[in-house]
């Protein structure tokens, strides 16, 4: 794997204990998007697929959301890879 990484300039590996919720942006999307279902008991599976669907694509056009996620975890994504 070590190789492949290497072989790869763009590629940047952080790695992190086997569980780091704290250190995972899709907590938050998941966080936010559980905030943003009112009360999925109204609805069928169906419906609750397509409304996950929906508010998903919603995050997706909201990248000061998407930023504000990553930052909380207090990784910094724009350093290079210290191992290089």
């Amino acid at each position: 794997m070590r190789e492949l990484i290497a072989a790869r300039l763009w590629l940047t590996v952080y790695q992190l204990p086997p569980y780091a919720p704290r250190f995972n942006p899709v907590e938050g999307v998941w966080s936010h998007l559980e905030r943003s279902l009112a009360n999925p008991t109204k609805h069928s599976l169906d419906q609750l697929a397509a409304l996950v669907k929906t508010r998903l694509k919603r995050m997706q056009c909201r990248p000061r959301l998407i930023d504000g996620l990553i930052a909380k975890t207090g990784l910094d994504l724009h350093r290079r890879n210290p191992s290089r």
